[in-house]
């Protein structure tokens, strides 16, 4: 079997309507680069035609593979779902909404090959590369979210929730076998597991343009994720996250 340089992965849940022209130019960039790679499509009990917009790519382009979920998940489930299918030497996510376009990319790959393990797409390092704001109230919100992980993580990036991450393959295989938080928190507890694994982070300024359809809800989905800052602290205190990968995984079922 080839070697596969780059897996990308995209968690997708109701993607039917945008999915199509994500695809084109996530595989238009790869091809033009020249790159050995794989695009993994995590369809999260998608009730539109998700999987079927998939599947069609996959019958002309054999990089692109579609992995199922049972059922709807979350994100953070579809996310580490993808991550451990991916073969390839470096695996990277991405949101479908391709918020950091795919001519971002090279940026975290420099990371990579300066030494760092994780590179994460950062909205904040320098703002004047965002195309579209958030509101006042999502930035003010995500601001609290920011101090929280600071206070109870101990976290130090001025962003963690941009969905563009790069990791080598040796860190993901550490780190997602771990990850338990299965929605939209999972960003922090991935971030928190390189920590203590010793792993290099390195945070990485991207043009980023807000999507208008995000689907958080600023303040139900803020609750969630606070209270997943603490099951976070939890499992590190009461050892979940310790040992082996295999031992700490839980199950993909």
């Amino acid at each position: 079997m080839a070697t596969i340089r780059y897996s990308i992965v995209i968690p997708a849940y109701n993607e039917g309507q945008r999915l199509g022209a994500t695809l084109e130019k996530v595989l238009g960039y790869v091809r033009q680069q020249g790159w050995s790679t794989e695009v993994i499509v995590v369809n999260d009990g998608s009730r539109d035609n998700t999987a079927d917009v998939v599947r069609w790519f996959a019958t002309r382009d054999p990089s692109v593979r579609l992995v199922e979920n049972p059922g709807n998940r979350g994100k953070g489930y579809s996310v580490r779902h993808g991550m451990l299918e991916a073969r390839g030497e470096v695996v990277v996510f991405s949101d479908a909404d391709l918020s950091s376009p795919m001519e971002e990319l090279p940026k975290l790959l420099a990371a990579l090959v300066s030494g760092a393990d994780i590179a994460i797409g950062s909205r904040w390092l320098q703002a004047e590369l965002q195309t579209q704001r958030q509101s006042p109230l999502r930035q003010l919100l995500g601001r609290i979210f920011n101090l929280l992980q600071r206070m109870i993580l101990g976290l130090r990036f001025k962003d963690t929730q941009c969905g563009f991450k790069a990791f080598t393959r040796r860190a993901a295989q550490a780190i997602f076998p771990r990850q338990r938080i299965e929605r939209w928190g999972f960003d922090p507890e991935i971030l928190f597991l390189a920590g203590k694994l010793g792993f290099r982070v390195d945070e990485v300024a991207v043009r980023w343009g807000h999507s208008g359809d995000t689907r958080i809800h600023p303040f139900l989905d803020g609750v969630r994720m606070f209270r997943d800052l603490l099951c976070i602290r939890w499992n590190d205190l009461t050892g979940k996250y310790d040992g082996s990968a295999e031992a700490a995984a839980p199950e993909l079922r």
